[in-house]
C-alpha cells in the first residue's frame, strides 16, 4: 500500500484534552515525521502541526480520532507526493 505525505494542523482550545491528545499522537509515532507544537499563552491555545507519511487511509483515520476530541480544531492538508514502496 501506497503512503502520502501530509501536514496536520491542531489547534487546542481545550487543555484537558492535551493528554488524550498525546497518547493518540503517540499511537500513531511510526508514521510521524516532525511535530512542532506552540503555545500561545496570550490567547490560551496551542498550536500544533504534525507531519506524517502514512497510507491515506490512516492519515485520515489520526486526523478524525483527534477531532473528535472535545476543543480541538484539526485540518490536513496532503502533498501529491505518493510512495508505493
Amino acid at each position: 500500500m501506497g503512503t502520502r505525505v501530509a501536514v496536520m494542523s491542531i489547534i487546542v482550545e481545550n487543555a484537558e484534552t492535551i493528554q488524550r491528545l498525546n497518547e493518540i499522537l503517540h499511537e500513531y509515532g511510526e508514521y510521524i515525521i516532525g511535530r512542532m507544537g506552540i503555545p500561545y499563552r496570550e490567547r490560551g491555545i496551542h498550536i500544533i502541526s504534525i507531519a506524517i507519511d502514512a497510507p491515506q487511509d490512516t492519515i485520515s483515520t489520526l486526523a478524525g480520532r483527534i477531532g473528535s476530541l472535545k476543543g480541538i480544531t484539526v485540518k490536513t492538508a496532503f502533498s501529491s507526493v505518493k510512495s508505493y514502496e
